[in-house]
């Protein structure tokens, strides 16, 4: 049974009023409201916990929440020593090719 059918939507009611829709800089602070229709084709700014992340609001995210659309977390890449190590050659090479010229 998925969250929606026994819990309803949240939506924040600063998102509904008059001065967030006339506002210029629409800024979210509630990661768990739910997305309404009304800001389809708008841009958001979502608080991640430290920044500020914008989002252009579609047709397709419409009913998920906020917080979906502005991770928390970094990502970072983890590369194999070998790919490293490759690198690390070239770099000097180069450094070898500028120093004969």
């Amino acid at each position: 049974m998925t969250n929606f059918a026994w819990k309803p939507n949240y939506i924040d009611p600063n998102l509904l009023s008059i001065e967030f829709k006339k506002a210029r800089k629409k800024i979210v602070w509630s990661r768990d409201s739910t997305v309404p229709e009304s800001l389809i084709g708008q841009a958001v700014f979502i608080h991640n916990g430290k920044d500020f992340i914008k989002s252009y609001i579609t047709r397709e995210k419409v009913g998920f929440k906020f917080g979906d659309f502005a991770y928390t977390r970094r990502f970072t890449r983890k590369i194999d020593k070998k790919v490293k190590k490759k690198n690390k050659q070239k770099r000097k090479n180069r450094w070898d090719k500028k120093q004969i010229l």
